[in-house]
């Protein structure tokens, strides 16, 4: 049962009230204390991509849930992040785009497994144990694949592409785009929302609505695909964020297509955010790879619902 108006407007005010005081903190806080110039020059692009990256991978993860029907999927578990990651170690193999790289390999991946899947999704249409196990070892595949050009990489450059590979967040560039490309996610989700939560009900329920389902499957798995090649372009591969922010909304009552993709966003870019300040100030001066803070938070919540779906 969804949340009533007033409920939803209190948590609609929470959410933005706790990205307002994370960023703050995240802007303030640090080894190096409170200093204009530092945050100027280090912090606001850190924290600016921190934001446009969360928020790129909880739309990312809600897009898929629903392509999928999968309150599992994730473009971490799914192997997707794992594509862009392999797609962009090749570019700066071959001198080519870091983005270009990224977004196509993201949707390799997002395509076979999809392709992988279909069979299972078109007989059962729900939350299969095949598309788990699929994602799960395109995931291994594109990890194994990684660590092969890892072993190619010069020595110089090696422990800064495993630390982008495992999520880092110090130079991270392009918070802009990625913080544009959120909010034109946002409005396509927004502007097909009837669409997207009569797809929820199933493909057939949605085709004898009048929905195109084969073009809006194909709608979300590019909009997820190319959301997760951004953040990982920008970040590396940070996981469990699109899977621990729309599973959040959905337990505290919130249903909707329409309040979810901007809800998703903003939780999206609170939680990386604060995972961000914490891995750069738990043990400072060293830092921690975003990434696996993100894991540490994320892995035991995707545990509990796979263990809620077996029961």
């Amino acid at each position: 049962m969804g949340l009533t108006g007033a409920r939803l407007a209190s948590l609609a005010a929470a959410l933005l009230l706790l990205l307002a005081v994370v960023v703050g903190a995240a802007l303030s806080l640090g080894s190096a204390g409170f200093d204009v110039d530092l945050i100027l020059a280090l912090r606001a692009p850190r924290v600016g991509a921190a934001v446009g990256v969360g928020a790129l991978l909880a739309l990312s993860g809600l897009a898929m849930q629903v392509l999928l029907r999968n309150p599992l999927a994730d473009p971490y578990v799914l192997g997707t992040s794992g594509g862009a990651s392999v797609g962009a170690l090749l570019a700066l193999m071959a001198g080519a785009s870091l983005w270009l790289g990224a977004g196509v390999g993201a949707l390799a991946a997002g395509a076979m497994l999809l392709a992988l899947t279909r069979s299972a999704l078109a007989a059962a249409d729900d939350a299969s144990p095949r598309l788990v196990l699929t994602g799960a070892m395109l995931a291994a595949l594109c990890g194994a694949v990684a660590t092969l050009l890892l072993a190619m990489t010069p020595d110089q450059r090696l422990r800064g592409a495993i630390f982008w590979l495992v999520g880092d967040l110090s130079g991270a560039q392009g918070g802009a785009v990625c913080g544009a490309a959120a909010l034109l996610f946002v409005v396509t989700l927004t502007w097909r929302d009837k669409a997207i939560d009569r797809l929820l009900l199933g493909s057939e329920v949605a085709a004898l609505l009048g929905e195109p389902v084969r073009r809006l499957r194909l709608g979300l798995l590019v909009g997820a695909s190319l959301a997760a090649g951004l953040a990982v372009a920008s970040a590396g591969a940070i996981g469990f964020v699109g899977l621990v922010v729309p599973q959040a909304l959905r337990l505290v009552g919130v249903q909707r297509t329409r309040d979810l993709a901007w809800m998703s966003a903003v939780g999206g870019a609170a939680l990386l955010t604060l995972a961000d300040l914490v891995a750069r100030t738990v043990v400072a001066p060293l830092e921690l790879p975003v990434g696996a803070v993100m894991s540490l938070v994320g892995a035991p919540l995707f545990i509990l619902v796979l263990m809620r779906g077996a029961r």
